[in-house]
């Protein structure tokens, strides 16, 4: 039982860097130390409050109070970092409180502090339920997500159930029409848990009733699209099978001595993802692997290793970017890679003039250009090579089909390497891995520390106490501004805070020269904080970098949100991303999406993310536009595992993974 003294005051503790990556455990565990170091320190003089019962104070004061710790204003609490005024009663939820409290004004005396019933809660899981859906691989599925029994359609998780120390899964199916206000129960033991899967899906899926044939109908029709599917696959992939080329040999001494300048220490998964690359290089049949891993998981590398043996064998290399920033940045990271090695490496983007560019042409022409690192200007007509023996192809999924049969059309024998950092589901990649060879790569490297993740309201307390944090310690910062329009407002903005900050601005509609020279500055630590759009989201590796905050979180997609995470962190230093949205009520999409991000705060969060945030036109890339229907009414995951045994029975050759 809390001390009488501390039992009517309520500690609120403001929204600093060091106090929000505490969880309420830590504060209420450490309360009473707390407000005695209150007394005597200057941090936590400012960095909390502490109202109480009785105490003497002018309402309006209190409210700067709040608004001066980084709170803010809203109609209605519902998250941490939010206050609301509603005549005499004040409505706070504390970061360091697990529900919202309600204190009431009479003039300017505190009369009552009491927790308030929030408007809106948020489903937690409990201990028993993470625990056994982590081990069955289900997912962390929240009450009231949509599930897939393979047996009886698409339902409601409501829960984990025991009985007679069995677990069960709880999910409710539509009513029967003879009960319409009593919803059908299925519960599903334990032993039985492969029959379940997470529905993904573009669309609110319809709820289906128990012991109707309508399930079994939509699965017959799924599995005849998906047969003749499979079947397309299977003769697109044979093509592939027919081409023949030169195995590329192994030079031991000298690819050793590259591996051994990697200065950072190589993971098993990496190590492993090479080894399959070389393999595949020193077969007869061409290369076409895709190497799938987190945002800062070491995929270049593998691609570096690749790109070597091809050089070795006296064969071109060109690596295709979706953006300039991302070029550059391979530019810079080969360059460096190759260094004590006599390799020519070339750039051709728009950044070069058109005499460098014809240059630059002519030399990969001839043969004389190693390696070539270019965006979507290698795709043009008067780009050819001499010997080009291998394409690497970075963020795969940011290349369109008719941009692919492009590059698979340079050469029927040429070695195609695909890097991504978004990856498409894991069922997916097991129903298409007897098609084409995937490496993934899910061990994050030594020491490295997963970004701190915080989903608040927009707040000036909020923006200042995270820049000063970060310059503090001599570190930099991207903040993120999505409307190229607002961006002067928002450098003024934030130059009115911090005013010895030195500020480096970038988007789309700069030019190329203009970008890259903002980015050579920031890379070099001559500005402290980057203003930029989405455009960051490819291509920047600054470990000096460990501060992100995005302005408005509640506009831009939950995969592009985690590679954007993937900016930071990239290093053994704590890093912190401050995702903040209006604070206006959140459309309930913007809130899934930021809750999902919140959720998935751990390194290597990329394959969850992907299954939070599928969306149908991204599989439609893989799948193609005729599929994403059947999709949409058996689930992503179901219609996966369905392709995989398509594909099993049709080409029994190619072996039958499980997830």
């Amino acid at each position: 039982m809390p001390d009488a003294q501390y039992s009517r005051q309520l500690l609120i503790a403001g929204l600093h860097p060091s106090l929000l990556e505490k969880p309420v455990f830590w504060f209420q565990k450490r309360k009473k130390e707390i407000l005695r170091a209150r007394l005597i320190t200057p941090f936590w003089q400012h960095a909390t409050i502490v109202a109480e019962a009785g105490l003497r104070v002018k309402l309006s004061e209190f409210l700067r109070s709040l608004h001066d710790l980084g709170y803010v204003r809203v109609q209605t609490v519902i998250h941490p970092g939010e206050y609301a005024q509603q005549g005499g009663e004040v409505y706070v939820y504390p970061i360091n409180e697990h529900t919202p409290w309600r204190i009431d004004f009479l003039g300017n005396i505190i009369e009552t502090i009491e927790q308030a019933s929030p408007k809106e809660t948020k489903t937690e899981i409990s201990p028993l339920q993470k625990k056994f859906l982590e081990q069955n691989r289900l997912g962390l599925l929240k009450i009231g997500d949509y599930v897939v029994h393979a047996d009886h359609g698409i339902g409601i998780f409501r829960g984990m159930k025991e009985k007679n120390a069995t677990l069960y899964i709880a999910i409710e199916y539509a009513p029967a029409t003879s009960a319409p206000e009593r919803p059908d129960m299925l519960f599903v033991p334990q032993e039985l848990i492969k029959k379940l899967t997470p529905y993904v899906g573009f669309r609110t899926p319809r709820i289906h009733r128990l012991g109707t044939p309508l399930w079994n109908s939509l699965k017959k029709k799924a599995k005849e699209d998906i047969i003749i599917f499979a079947k397309e696959l299977l003769e697109l992939y044979a093509k592939r099978e027919i081409g023949e080329r030169t195995p590329y040999a192994p030079h031991a001494d000298l690819e050793e001595s590259l591996a051994a300048s990697f200065i950072h220490e190589e993971t098993p998964d990496q190590a492993e993802a090479a080894r399959d690359v070389l393999l595949d290089m020193e077969a007869e049949r061409p290369m076409d692997r895709i190497v799938l891993a987190d945002v800062g998981f070491g995929k270049t590398e593998v691609a570096v290793r690749a790109a070597f043996r091809a050089i070795l064998n006296n064969r071109q290399v060109a690596l295709l970017c979706p953006t300039t920033i991302l070029a550059d940045q391979h530019f810079e990271t080969f360059k460096e890679r190759f260094a004590a090695f006599p390799v020519s490496i070339e750039r051709v983007s728009r950044l070069e003039r058109r005499v460098t560019q014809k240059n630059i042409l002519q030399n990969m022409a001839r043969g004389t250009t190693d390696i070539v690192i270019g965006t979507h200007r290698l795709l043009s007509r008067d780009v050819t090579f001499q010997r080009l023996g291998l394409l690497i192809i970075d963020e795969e999924q940011r290349f369109g089909v008719r941009q692919k049969e492009h590059i698979r059309k340079l050469n029927d024998t040429v070695d195609v390497l695909s890097l991504s950092a978004t990856p498409i589901p894991r069922t997916l990649h097991f129903a298409l891995s007897g098609l084409r060879p995937m490496s993934i790569i899910t061990t994050p490297p030594k020491n490295r520390i997963a970004p701190k993740t915080f989903v608040l309201p927009f707040g000036k307390q909020v923006i200042k106490n995270a820049l000063e944090a970060e310059l503090e310690r001599g570190g930099q910062a991207y903040f993120l501004c999505n409307r190229i329009g607002k961006m002067p407002t928002m450098r003024d903005y934030i130059q009115e805070m911090i005013p010895n900050a030195r500020l480096s601005i970038i988007h789309g509609r700069m030019s190329e020269s203009q970008l890259i020279k903002a980015m050579h500055e920031f890379r070099e630590q001559k500005s402290d904080i980057l203003l930029a759009t989405t455009i960051i989201e490819n291509g920047l590796d600054i470990s000096n970098a460990n501060t992100l905050i995005v302005e408005d979180s509640s506009r831009i997609g939950l995969a592009q949100a985690h590679q954007l995470r993937g900016r930071i962190g990239r290093s053994a230093i704590q890093s912190y991303a401050f995702f903040l949205y209006p604070s206006q009520k959140l459309k309930e999409k913007a809130q899934r999406r930021l809750d999902a991000l919140f959720d998935t705060q751990y390194l290597g969060a990329g394959q969850d993310i992907a299954l939070r945030d599928m969306e149908i036109r991204g599989a439609g890339n893989v799948l193609g536009r005729d599929q994403s229907g059947r999709v949409n009414h058996i689930g992503m995951n179901l219609y996966c595992q369905m392709l995989a045994e398509a594909v099993a029975t049709l080409s029994p050759h190619l072996p039958l993974s499980h997830d």
